[in-house]
């Protein structure tokens, strides 16, 4: 190929490029990938690209090391052999980019749209920059959060990388090297991991149905709370009487005030293949440790239920009710909470209004979107929030104490009265 390498910003500063700058430089990139006169190689090392788009472009062979290329457009990529080393590609749009044999040491992809995506044999170990610019062994790849439905991570080199809480449903880990990786909290349902090397891994709390448990038992892997195939809890076949008709029972039992019908208790089953049970009225219902994993739940009624433990991991709850519904240690990561209620119930006791608060104490809510949803007084005692989205909601005479709270967004919410253990977040 004809043309020169072109090195840009190699100083510790991060320059900040404009979209017309960079889109010179894959003018010259294209060139030198046809070996055309005047073509230049990309290389820009610790260059801040952040929010710009290079959406569809062909970047074999580039180097972004150190970049910040946060909340940038991805999408369809070609980054085959490139150098990604020690990127911060956090909240980017990666849909179906294709990294193969692409170099991500180090890399930070925290809560990236990673699906369809190709990282076929990437290099994903830790690694980055040391204070003087040399490399050095760094920071472990972090996928915390990200999607990587459908993604393609056969044969990558990912030992000790962090995939907490991501979303890996039918990725494909064939022969992927992931000893000590962390998955404790993520979903896997249907991945393919025949031949991977997980010896050490954390896959605490996982969803693993639809894997061959096979290729993952005896390699000293961490299973405590994992949903599988053998676990999933009670069917519901195993139900004396028809959903159905239980439910209409229920609905008589709220309606009469307990004279008619009968309290519908679901503790312990997994709802899962009813898909959905959006728009259902199912007030003062017990589900205990039941699983709702990945259902269309969207304008359920539950207001003055029973839910402690349950999992409504990556559920679709917009406008549901839960006004002082008990929903301690339940967890909802990935859930879609917008415009949801979890707002107090009032009641008079001694001729006095009292409130009955939503609670949510120990409750696990990591990367939910609860933008526009009403909060009011709801108890988040030792809660995990973190990277959760509050954006526009009524959190007035909130309780946060004990809760873990960094990187959870609370922009335009009403805070008023709330409680947080030191100084309380920004709202701007």
């Amino acid at each position: 190929m004809q043309g020169m390498a072109q090195t840009l910003n190699q100083d510790d500063s991060l320059k900040k490029m404009n979209q017309e700058q960079l889109d010179e430089i894959v003018r010259l990139h294209k060139r030198f990938m046809e070996g055309r006169n005047g073509g230049r190689r990309a290389i820009l090392r610790k260059v801040n690209l952040s929010g710009l788009s290079l959406r569809e472009q062909d970047l074999r062979q580039a180097d972004f090391s150190g970049c910040d290329m946060t909340n940038m457009d991805l999408a369809g990529v070609n980054f085959r052999e490139a150098s990604l080393y020690a990127c911060n590609l956090s909240h980017s749009n990666l849909n179906k980019t294709i990294f193969v044999r692409a170099d991500l040491r180090g890399s930070r992809i925290e809560s990236a749209d990673l699906a369809g995506a190709d990282l076929d044999r990437a290099d994903l170990r830790a690694g980055g920059f040391s204070d003087n610019g040399q490399f050095s062994r760094g920071e472990d790849v972090n996928f915390r959060g990200a999607n990587l439905a459908g993604a393609k991570l056969s044969g990558t080199l990912a030992s000790s990388a962090d995939f907490s809480d991501a979303i890996m449903a039918k990725t494909d880990l064939t022969g992927a090297d992931l000893r000590n990786a962390r998955f404790e909290g993520a979903d896997l349902t249907e991945a393919e991991v025949r031949g991977a090397q997980l010896m050490g891994a954390n896959m605490r709390s996982t969803i693993l149905t639809g894997v061959h448990l096979e290729d993952i038992k005896g390699s000293g892997v961490d299973l405590t709370d994992s949903i599988t195939d053998e676990n999933v809890g009670k069917s519901l076949d195993q139900l004396e009487q028809p959903l159905a008709r239980l439910i209409k029972e229920h609905r008589n039992w709220v309606a009469s005030v307990g004279k008619d019908g009968s309290q519908l208790d679901l503790s312990g089953y997994d709802l899962r293949i009813l898909l959905s049970l959006a728009g259902e009225k199912l007030t003062a219902l017990r589900a205990t440790g039941a699983r709702w994993c990945g259902m269309d739940l969207t304008d359920i009624q539950l207001q003055s239920a029973t839910l402690e433990e349950s999992d409504f991991r990556s559920c679709f709850l917009r406008g549901a009710d839960f006004r002082a519904t008990n929903l301690k240690r339940a967890r909802f990561s990935h859930a879609d909470l917008r415009n949801a209620d979890f707002n107090p119930l009032f009641f008079e006791s001694a001729g006095q209004k009292m409130a009955s608060p939503c609670d949510m104490t120990e409750a696990n809510l990591r990367y939910a979107n609860c933008a526009g949803a009403k909060m009011k007084k709801a108890k988040f005692i030792d809660a995990d929030v973190a990277y959760a989205d509050f954006s526009n909601c009524d959190l007035s005479g909130a309780d946060f104490t004990g809760a873990r709270y960094d990187n959870a967004i609370f922009t335009n919410a009403n805070i008023e009265d709330a409680k947080f253990d030191g100084d309380a977040p920004s709202t701007s």
